[in-house]
């Protein structure tokens, strides 16, 4: 199987602080892989790695074969790597119109005139209008992003990144802070992505790890501690001595 995504030693040091300790990491094209692991596990700090937020100590990470490590973030959107954010990245006085043709129009290279009616560009009005509607947001499009109840913001966000055409999806966190009674329609639009699209899952609400995972990775201080299928991690005594039943916020 092809791989999507790769890190090979990646190690991320804050002073004396080891973050990430020698990961060595791979996601297949394809893949519906969710990245689980105890409160300060350093999950959120190894999807900064992946995308150029943070600056790796040591190591390298490959998207399809290519070293980016030393790549920017948005040079790694262009190649094909995007992310949400496990704190809403969103421009509240914004609509979710507005929002997505300008995530549109940044990826077709014409973000200085997002402003222009999308109908003015080929495709655009139609593709905008179908990502509205896989994220379950034709009926908030004139709403100011900021009045939108949480659930609908996140399925936004989540949109813009999938208006960047990415190969390679990393979702962190998409159902937090999500009331239970929102939950079902983030459930439903991650499970919906096409499967060319290549999806890490980083969560810590259990019941959508192991309704959406094929493939788990546990983390645990900033390294690996075991892999496998829902049914394999989920009977694994040492996952369930770190990680089964605590929060995990990091």
């Amino acid at each position: 199987m092809a791989l999507a995504l790769e890190t090979i030693g990646l190690e991320k040091r804050f002073g004396g602080i080891v973050a990430t300790s020698d990961f060595n990491f791979k996601l297949e094209a394809g893949a519906r892989h969710a990245l689980i692991g105890p409160n300060g596990a350093g999950k959120t700090t190894f999807i900064n790695l992946l995308t150029g937020v943070l600056p790796p100590t040591a190591g390298k990470v490959l998207l399809e074969g290519a070293d980016i490590t030393n790549l920017r973030p948005d040079q790694r959107v262009r190649r094909g790597l995007a992310r949400t954010f496990q704190i809403n990245q969103l421009f509240e006085q914004m609509t979710p119109l507005e929002t997505i043709t300008l995530a549109v129009s940044e990826r077709l290279e014409q973000g200085g005139s997002w402003w222009r009616p999308a109908g003015a560009k080929s495709g655009m009005a139609e593709e905008i209008a179908a990502i509205a509607e896989r994220f379950h947001l034709t009926d908030v499009l004139d709403e100011l992003t900021i009045n939108l109840p949480y659930g609908r913001q996140r399925l936004l966000e989540i949109a813009v990144a999938f208006a960047a055409k990415p190969r390679v999806l990393l979702l962190d966190e998409p159902a937090a802070g999500v009331p239970e009674s929102e939950r079902h329609d983030i459930l439903a639009a991650v499970a919906a992505l096409p499967r060319e699209v290549t999806v890490l899952l980083i969560e810590h609400d259990m019941d959508l790890v192991f309704s959406f995972a094929e493939k788990i990775t546990v983390m645990v201080n900033g390294t690996f501690l075991t892999e496998g299928t829902v049914d394999e991690v989920s009977h694994d005594p040492r996952v369930r001595a770190v990680y089964l039943g605590e929060g995990d916020h990091d």
